[in-house]
């Protein structure tokens, strides 16, 4: 890292809990955190960690931006996910927002985060790299938990590998499903848990899960993650084996995960 870290740090926070572990490293290791909280579901535990917390939809860019200017933010991490599901609950796009959506050629995630990069860049606040606080979250080479993948499981995890790196290329999502070397679901504009359920009812059971960093990830926003609730949907659905991609992801509440994937007879393993 060539740069210091300020001591006031700002948080757009999405879904889930990775936003209140970075919140809760960042608070242990002497930072302030200003929050910006685009969704209810973590901001009573976000609170115990940060300094402020200002509640806005995601499309009210202005907002947000204001308030980072008014409280002299000069660094913040974005983290956690901003569902499309959630953009479409709470339709507060401001004029900024609607200015963006009418000139973008494409509504990918990464076209979108790329605009909110360079807005922020314009008012002098430097995004950061997603992985600075949480580290400690990134996942190691290897099977994680007791029970090892026979052949026909790896050979699965390689094809769905190759796969689900082509599609990151193309950036329409970053997991697939696979049967018997088949692909039975690609992760588009729904999300990790719902494209295991649409692969695991086609494939039933013992499908295998494989989930990657883009070729090209930008590790200011959305590196992969996974944990206990992906785990509980393969469960409900049958799926055998998570593959992830090693010291590119980040999993989160490890020791409660590994230990529902033993209980389960579930494989986790990074590649």
């Amino acid at each position: 890292m060539t740069f210091e870290l300020e001591k006031k740090q700002g948080l757009i926070a999405g879904n889930g809990q990775l936003p209140v572990q970075l919140a809760k490293n960042a608070q242990e290791n002497g930072f302030d955190v200003i929050a910006v909280s685009l969704s209810s579901d973590n901001r009573n535990e976000l609170k115990k960690y940060c300094t402020k917390i200002y509640d806005y939809a995601p499309g009210e860019v202005l907002k947000i931006k204001n308030t980072l200017l008014e409280e002299g933010i000069k660094q913040l991490t974005f983290i956690g996910k901003v569902s499309k599901s959630l953009v479409v609950k709470r339709p507060r796009f401001d004029s900024l927002a609607l200015e963006f959506l009418k000139q973008a050629k494409r509504l990918n995630d990464d076209a979108i985060m790329l605009f909110l990069v360079e807005e922020l860049a314009k008012i002098g606040i430097t995004v950061l790299d997603q992985t600075i606080f949480i580290k400690n979250l990134m996942v190691p080479r290897g099977v994680l938990g007791s029970i090892k993948p026979d052949e026909a499981l790896i050979s699965d995890v390689e094809y769905g590998y190759k796969i689900a790196k082509e599609m990151g290329q193309l950036d329409i999502g970053q997991s697939v499903v696979i049967k018997d070397r088949m692909i039975m679901a690609i992760e588009a504009i729904e999300g990790t848990d719902k494209c295991i359920k649409r692969g695991c009812k086609l494939g039933k059971k013992d499908a295998v899960i494989v989930k990657v960093s883009k070729p090209n990830q930008d590790k200011r926003f959305d590196i992969p993650a996974f944990g206990l609730n992906t785990l509980k949907t393969m469960k409900k659905y049958k799926a055998k084996l998570i593959a992830v991609e090693a010291n590119e992801t980040i999993l989160v509440d490890a020791k409660k995960t590994i230990e529902y994937a033993d209980k389960n007879k579930i494989i986790v393993m990074a590649v």
